[in-house]
This record gives structure tokens, C-alpha cells and sequence, in this order.
């Protein structure tokens, strides 16, 4: 567990020594061999702690196993603005159950020695600012990077308000991810995108999370906006739910974020019986769906075109 406490005065030992190099993450990497293979990757998010922890961990092995790419760990939030009915459910289920940051963390610590595919798969913290406040940035990042974590994504901190919050996960080997909308204009994008590294979240949507029928009309466009003003890996996530999705997002994007729809999976099977055959039958539904959206990005419209160089791969 981590504790809080005040933050520590003197921030500048934190940093690196400005010329060594900082590697790549697993994040990067991964996303590298995605584009020379020509893939589209599958980023699927999963609330902590809904309903347990150890239940998390099975689904997140579970997931791994049947190819996901990325995992987001959504941390339970009381206010959870930007999630659907879907998502603030399993918050407040996870919330009633005791999960905390500090517990998340921990549970990062304990899908890394699961002895699964999930030992190696990159892990973004998912989560609103307020409780990383509360635990201290610097301290937050410590344990979060120590525990294996590869990203972080704070929903409701702008870029404008974020230097000391990338400076602390830079010097800790942390990806900062942010959120891209329909409505950020060109130079709103650029300035996201500055604040970005492992990957930019474009949310594909006005509104918030929920499994959609389809997907917008004007989202090539902003993907076209987005792709002028950054390098970085472009996820799609916001109503991404069946392997048509894919199948469209492989000609634009290079993942697809799946989150409402594996979170309502785990509501379905654990609601009657959130324990024992419950978690049993959530880990199989959600492996299933993992197993048809890699499908769909290995094949068909999601296989993309020419690779681009390797040097350029890696920035």
C-alpha cells in the first residue's frame, strides 16, 4: 500500500541528467511492432476492483492471453464526469468494495507476477486527477512506476495545468497520455499532442462512454486533423464495441480502445454471483470479445498499408 503524505520539497533529484537517454516504454514498443506488422492494436479498458481486485486481476490475464495489446486500469472515481452509466456503475461497485489508488497500484504489482502473457503487456492508470492530488504526484508516480505501471491518463487535467504533473512521470519512465476531441481545433490538438508521449486518446464522440451501433461520420476527418499535428500512435476509444468498428478504425487509427462494452460483459456474468463461477464466466466473455476484435484488426479493412521506415516507427 502506498500512504500519503506532503510532497517532498526538493524535486529537482528527481529528474535525469538532461543528455542521458530515455528509452523506449512498453507502450512505444509495443505500438512499434503493431505498425510493422500492420495491425491495429486493441487497448481494453476494465474498471478496478469490480468487482474485486483479484477478480481484476484474473480478467486482465484473462485479456492478455486472448491479445489484447494495452490494458487501462480505470481508477473508481465518486464524480465520474466523462463515463456512461455503464462505467459509473462499476465505480461505484469497486468503490463500495474498498479498492482505492493505492490498491490499484498494488494490483499493477501483482499482474506483473502473475506469470501470464500479462507480465509484459503495457498497463495505463486510468484515472480522474483528485485522488492522485491526494496521494502526492511525486509519490504517486514512484509507486506507480515501481509497481510496473508504463502510462498514466488523467481525464480532467488540461494541458495548460499539467507541466509539473509531466515532469514528475517523465523523470519515473511514465507515459503521459492525453484526450483529443471532435470539438479541439487544430492548434488545441498541437498543443495535446506536445503534452503526449506513448500514444494520443482521441475521443471518437461528443458525450460520454457507452458501446455505440456506429461510429461518427465526421471521425476520418478529426483523425485526419490529428494526424497533421502529431506522430504519435492515434487510439480511438468512445463507442468502440464490434469488430466492424475495427475493421473501419484499421484504415485510420492505430488502436481501437474498448472499454463499456467488456466493463458490461463483467456486470452480466458477476451481478447474481460476483464470486467463484461469476468471475469465471466474466473471464471467458471478455477473452471471447478480445479473441473477435483481434480478429477483425488482423484481417480485413484493419490491416494497414506499407509499414513506415523502422526510424520513424519509434519517435
Amino acid at each position: 500500500m502506498v500512504s500519503s503524505g506532503p510532497e517532498p520539497k526538493n524535486r529537482t533529484s528527481i529528474l535525469p541528467p538532461r543528455n542521458m537517454p530515455v528509452p523506449p516504454s512498453r507502450i512505444t514498443n509495443r505500438f512499434a511492432e503493431l505498425r510493422a506488422s500492420g495491425e491495429l492494436g486493441i487497448v481494453a479498458y476494465l474498471t478496478a476492483g469490480d468487482p474485486s481486485t483479484a477478480a481484476t486481476l484474473k480478467f486482465v490475464v484473462a485479456m492478455a492471453e486472448a491479445g489484447a495489446d494495452v490494458i487501462e486500469l480505470g481508477v473508481p472515481f465518486s464524480d465520474p464526469l466523462a463515463d456512461g452509466p455503464t462505467i459509473q456503475r462499476a465505480s461505484e461497485r469497486a468503490l463500495k468494495n474498498g479498492t482505492t489508488l493505492a490498491r490499484v497500484i498494488e494490483l499493477i504489482r501483482e499482474i506483473r507476477n502473475s506469470n501470464s502473457r500479462a507480465t509484459e503487456v503495457p498497463i495505463v492508470l486510468f484515472s480522474y486527477y483528485n485522488p492522485v492530488f491526494q496521494m502526492g504526484l511525486e509519490r504517486f508516480a514512484a509507486a506507480a512506476s515501481a509497481a510496473g505501471a508504463d502510462g498514466v491518463l488523467i481525464t480532467d487535467l488540461t494541458p495548460e495545468e499539467s507541466q509539473e504533473y509531466r515532469r514528475i512521470l517523465a523523470a519515473h519512465g511514465l507515459d503521459t497520455v492525453f484526450l483529443g476531441a471532435p470539438t479541439s481545433t487544430a492548434e488545441r490538438l498541437e498543443k495535446i499532442s506536445a503534452c503526449s508521449s506513448g500514444f494520443l486518446y482521441l475521443i471518437s464522440r461528443f458525450g460520454v462512454t457507452g458501446a455505440k451501433d456506429a461510429l461518427p461520420d465526421d471521425l476520418p476527418a478529426l483523425l485526419r486533423r490529428a494526424r497533421h499535428v502529431t506522430r504519435l500512435p492515434i487510439a480511438v476509444g468512445f463507442g468502440i464495441s464490434l469488430p466492424g468498428h475495427v475493421s473501419v478504425l484499421g484504415g485510420l487509427a492505430d488502436a481501437a480502445v474498448v472499454g463499456s462494452v467488456l466493463v458490461s460483459e463483467i456486470e452480466k456474468a458477476t451481478a447474481a454471483n460476483p464470486t467463484g463461477a461469476g468471475i469465471d464466466a466474466a473471464a471467458t466473455a471478455l477473452a471471447s470479445r478480445i479473441r473477435a476484435l483481434k480478429d477483425a484488426a488482423r484481417s480485413g479493412l484493419s490491416r494497414r498499408g506499407v509499414p513506415l521506415p523502422q526510424d520513424e516507427v519509434s519517435t
